[in-house]
């Protein structure tokens, strides 16, 4: 935690808390981020800076440091990391909701829209509360613009470089990795949004409504997923991505993916 405050550099990493305490990452040549494909030197999504995911998940972890410091080294430390966290979060929601287009900036300067900005509601510490109004709009933004039966769009149809199906040679794939392609795994954030919202949320009428979204979410992914194992690409497996053709949303990339199926086991189970 010190280093990721004072920088750290290992490899050209360039981690360090700025000025306004949210967390910068990365060069234009080097990716910290899942959304790591890289031909050569050419960086397919570049995210370096101020990248959401890489900021919901400090603000979550220093909310846990102030947990742990009250237990192991007393009420001052813990005061410290309540400090920072408190000053993150409020940086956080000045800086990365976008009030145009409803949802979070994927990386400060970067309005393009993508599933990462779940990271902020569906953590054991939301740094976006999860019954504020502009949480409400950065679900619907992702129920529409990203959200499908199996997983969610890495990024939004109609945005630059957007990719609709995950073929061609190594290139090419590379080049709709995370440009469009579906990645199953994603439905475990937009699964613990849902369980945030519901828990926060205090209308009862609206509360009921979430906990039947929730339901009506876990009732189709287990028949989607189910089908997929049994009758699929890969019997009794998940694979990593899918294309986003609505119509068939066809396997691709490995034939068995470890995260697919823990999150949808997790969502089903």
């Amino acid at each position: 935690m010190n280093a990721y405050q004072e920088r750290i550099d290992i490899d050209g990493n360039n981690i360090y808390m700025d000025s306004d305490f949210l967390i910068s990452s990365g060069t234009e040549n080097i990716q910290n981020t899942w959304m790591d494909a890289k031909i050569g030197d050419f960086v397919v999504t570049p995210r370096n800076g101020k990248a959401v995911e890489i900021n919901s998940l400090w603000y979550n972890a220093l909310k846990i440091m102030e947990e742990i410091t009250i237990l192991t080294r007393g009420k001052e430390e813990a005061k410290r990391y309540a400090d920072l966290a408190k000053k993150c979060k409020k940086s956080f929601n000045e800086k990365f909701y976008n009030k145009r287009r409803k949802c979070l900036y994927d990386v400060l300067g970067d309005s393009k829209i993508r599933p990462n900005q779940l990271f902020a509601l569906s953590l054991s510490y939301p740094v976006i509360d999860a019954n504020s109004n502009e949480a409400k709009e950065i679900l619907n933004t992702v129920e529409k613009k990203l959200l499908t039966d199996y997983g969610l769009r890495t990024l939004a149809k109609g945005e630059e470089g957007y990719k609709e199906k995950y073929e061609g040679d190594m290139i090419k794939r590379d080049m709709s990795y995370h440009q469009g392609v579906i990645w199953p795994w994603l439905l475990g954030l937009y699964y613990d949004t849902l369980r945030n919202m519901i828990k926060q949320e205090k209308n009862k009428k609206t509360k009921k409504e979430l906990e039947d979204k929730l339901l009506d979410f876990k009732a189709k992914t287990r028949k989607v997923f189910w089908n997929e194992m049994v009758n699929g690409a890969s019997i009794g497996n998940i694979c990593e991505l899918y294309d986003t053709d609505n119509k068939k949303c066809r396997p691709q990339g490995t034939y068995a993916q470890a995260w697919s199926i823990a999150e949808v086991f997790r969502i089903i189970l």
